[in-house]
């Protein structure tokens, strides 16, 4: 199977992360780990195109962030977690509306079902 492009992603990826962490709260490495997980190798997301969304995301109001407590029982520098708050889960559920819909309507054009 080829790898979906970026152009294809670039209007998904804040409904993807915040999908992702609807699972729960996760540092940012661990979302990319999801969201590769859940892509099976048709796509690969990279840190330089994560970060820039959960800024853009904790600045829309929709993720809340915390740094890690210092007991944390791992080496290095503390990571900041982020989790989904109120105004992000109404935002997904809008954006799950819109995919189904969008599927629903241009799924059978593209498939010649029409």
């Amino acid at each position: 199977m080829n790898p979906l492009s970026g152009d294809m992603l670039r209007g998904h990826l804040e409904g993807l992360v915040l999908a992702t962490l609807e699972a729960g709260e996760a540092h940012g490495y661990e979302v990319m780990q999801r969201l590769n997980a859940e892509a099976r190798g048709v796509f690969h997301m990279r840190e330089g195109a994560l970060y820039p969304v959960l800024y853009r995301l904790e600045q829309k109001g929709m993720l809340a962030t915390r740094w890690e407590k210092d007991d944390a029982p791992r080496k290095g520098p503390k990571r900041r977690l982020y989790r989904l708050t109120a105004k992000g889960t109404r935002d997904l559920a809008a954006r799950r509306t819109q995919w189904k819909l969008f599927v629903s309507t241009v799924g059978p054009m593209l498939e010649g079902a029409t």
